[in-house]
């Protein structure tokens, strides 16, 4: 084995997966005037800069503000608030984490420390200073600028605040009146399941705000120690587990003229989940959910008055998936939504779908005066299945047009006639963001990225009858004639989680197993994105479908690739996790050992809207149902089979998605069934594993696990 190969998992922790020192969270003027994005100053360095790239005469890059500067050397001083926030979005990174702008993307607002920093965005502003801190109270929360650029919203404490933007007029527009309220802060479904982030948002005009108010009173209460701070008080979060009651979310008009707020008024008891909120030229937009997720209302609101009228309603018999950037309106009022219609996902506005079968609509990227951008994946009247792509696609009503080129996952963001298309192929490392302007290439935005020291050669193909989308990595030096190689199945295997990708970086880390020895194979089975309606949602009420999928890709692949069969492993975390100790538990006959990262084991402890999505209320649903999908219930393992294989089960002690309490009900069930199995707590980590050492060493003992399980030591 190469002596660099061991560095990889060094590098790959240091790097935070090599996306540190990458451009990222792009905004174009709407002039196409400027670039707005965050990059830090290398590939190891955790702090975000604010950047903008001005496109007017030559392109140039130029520092807005560098958090080292403005804490002049200080280290950063996180808020419980914010570390959920952070927890909740999976930020990993440090600095300046996000941004909000103006409508002109002139004036952009950010919090460092919990202290509030506005930024002149234009070369040479004329404000007092480039960068300016606001005298408010903290800690503040996800600052943002009004339209006209002239105030600046903010939460602090559960609290909405305004200030001007040169700092003047600071004042409360809605203050909690109970510990368990806030206001302006997205909660806890929201933001961990509805990839809905944010809590308040600006009247066009800038006269007003509209303000989500959340109470959790109703929400169990939930204890999240550190058993290796035995001093340290325990954390009480508030959590949502399937079937127990959810926090009520209100919303309120606040004009800023002080007039008093009004609330907009829609039947909360059948539609609780408040999913998007929008406020345009044609006013507030909402959709909110039937808490099954089968029925949904998208509604006009009027702020003066609080009432609101129904322009569309969905239903399914599943459920109805929620998308980026939808619903929108056209810039004459008609409604723009993604929708599942013919079997096909599909761009519609108005009642009059947009797009056909041939593309699988992902989200939507811009509205604009004469078209829309959004992000496509092949649908399943496709000619070509283009395994692993994710291509923008331009649409108006005379048909669409594909702006990315090349096998790739690409993205976009858009300013008037300036497009920043993002863009990762299978042959470079990282990603690549060109700056097009009517089409044209005028600059690519620089990234400071590491290449990693590996490249992967993976195998991009469809297994089985079922033509699972997969991929497949050999070691770097094998050769034909070299015979069978032992697998190692490294799946995340569910919903919203692609795995298989044409994109290089996506396949480091399998790579890096399979340069220890593997022959390792990426499938997205059922349930996984990007593929069909009816691919997703064959899931329903069945999760152990998903481990049906990756059996069939095993042997089907097997006719193919150089796979011993008599040593089969399998990996992963979080839903990956879970698919993994039921891979050993349920199907001993196919996996020989087994690797399970932060599973969900007892789908009774996971949270409302994503689990009843999929497996309905523990209430009304047939009770076996959870314990069919579940590893445990309250008797002991389920449905587990009665040959034994290795387990190692590893677990942050600070999650508080997938609590701690999944793996020691695992491990207690299969002690007491007799079963020999490793758990490995990790003190002080969360769902996610950024601290550098952890995710170095988690990498190399699940190797060591491996071979020790597979008889390869």
């Amino acid at each position: 084995m190469p002596t660099e190969h061991l560095s990889f998992p060094r590098q790959h922790a240091r790097t935070q997966r090599f996306t540190l020192g990458a451009p990222r969270a792009f905004t174009v003027a709407p002039d196409g005037s400027r670039v707005v994005f965050l990059r830090s100053a290398s590939g190891t360095e955790r702090a975000q800069a604010l950047w903008v790239l001005d496109l007017e005469g030559e392109p140039h890059e130029r520092p807005v503000a560098d958090p080292a500067a403005l804490l002049a050397g200080a280290g950063e001083q996180l808020s419980a608030a914010e570390r959920a926030r952070r927890e909740r979005s999976r930020e990993g990174g440090a600095g300046i984490v996000g941004y909000a702008v103006d409508e002109a993307v002139e004036t952009a607002a950010f919090t460092l420390s919990g202290r509030l920093y506005v930024a002149d965005l234009r070369p040479g502003g004329t404000s007092p200073a480039p960068v300016r801190q606001l005298d408010v109270p903290g800690p503040v929360i996800d600052p943002r600028p009004s339209p006209d650029g002239r105030y600046v919203a903010y939460t602090v404490r559960g609290a909405l605040r305004v200030v001007g933007a040169d700092g003047g007029g600071d004042r409360a527009v809605a203050e909690p009146e109970a510990e368990s309220v806030t206001y302006g802060l997205a909660e806890f479904a929201a933001a961990e399941e509805m990839d809905r982030s944010r809590g308040f948002w600006w009247a066009p005009d800038s006269s007003a705000l509209l303000v989500e108010r959340a109470d959790d009173a109703p929400v169990a209460r939930w204890w999240i120690a550190d058993p290796a701070r035995p001093a340290a008080e325990p954390a009480r979060v508030a959590y949502p587990s399937a079937g127990t009651p959810n926090a009520e979310v209100r919303l309120f008009a606040y004009p800023l003229d002080g007039a008093g707020r009004t609330e907009i008024g829609w039947d909360r008891k059948r539609y609780p989940y408040l999913a998007r909120v929008g406020w345009d030229a044609h006013g507030p937009l909402l959709l909110v959910q039937s808490r099954d997720q089968r029925g949904q209302l998208y509604l006009a609101a009027d702020p003066a008055t609080g009432e609101t009228r129904m322009v569309h309603a969905d239903e399914d018999p599943r459920w109805l998936d929620l998308h980026a950037g939808a619903p929108a309106r056209t810039p004459d009022g008609r409604l723009v939504r993604i929708t599942d219609e013919g079997g096909a996902r599909v761009l519609a506005v108005g009642d009059r779908p947009l797009t056909s079968d041939a593309f699988h609509v992902r989200g939507l990227l811009d509205v604009g005066a004469d078209d829309l951008l959004v992000q496509v994946s092949a649908g399943p009247g496709a000619e070509e299945p283009e395994t692993g792509e994710i291509h923008v696609l331009r649409v108006n009503e005379l048909g669409t047009e594909r702006l990315s080129t090349g096998a790739g996952v690409h993205g976009a963001v858009r300013g008037g006639p300036v497009t920043v298309l993002v863009s990762s192929t299978l042959e470079r490392p990282g990603q690549r963001a060109h700056v097009l302007r009517e089409g044209e290439e005028i600059a690519v935005v620089a990234s400071h990225a590491e290449s990693p020291v590996i490249a992967p050669r993976p195998t991009l193909t469809r297994a089985g009858k079922s033509k699972i989308p997969a991929a497949v990595l050999l070691p770097s030096g094998y050769r034909e004639g070299d015979g069978p190689l032992p697998v190692l199945l490294d799946p995340y295997g569910g919903p919203h989680g692609q795995r298989v990708l044409a994109a290089h970086n996506a396949h480091l880390t399998s790579q890096w197993f399979a340069d220890q020895g593997f022959a390792v194979i990426v499938a997205d089975g059922r349930g996984s994105p990007g593929h069909s309606p009816a691919w997703e949602k064959a899931i329903r009420h069945e999760f152990t479908a998903t481990l049906d999928d990756q059996v069939e890709a095993v042997h089907a692949l097997a006719e193919e690739f150089p796979l011993d069969l008599s040593r089969v492993s399998i990996r992963g975390w979080s839903y990956g996790g879970y698919l993994s100790a039921l891979a050993v538990l349920r199907r001993p006959d196919v996996f020989h050992a087994g690797i399970a990262g932060a599973p969900v084991t007892d789908w009774r402890l996971y949270d409302t809207h994503y689990t009843e999505r999929y497996l309905g209320d523990p209430a009304e649903a047939d009770g076996e149902v959870y314990a069919r999908n579940s590893l445990v219930t309250d008797e002991g393992l389920s449905a587990a089979a009665a040959q034994h294989r290795p387990l190692m089960i590893v677990h942050g002690l600070a999650d508080d998605n997938v609590v701690a309490a999944h793996t020691l009900r695992l491990s207690s069930a299969l002690l007491a069934a007799g079963r020999p199995h490793e758990v490995l707590p990790l003190s002080g980590v969360t769902h996610m594993t950024p601290q550098e050492q952890v995710a170095e060493n988690l990498l190399l003992l699940q190797v060591d696990f491996l071979k020790r399980s597979l008889g390869m030591a």
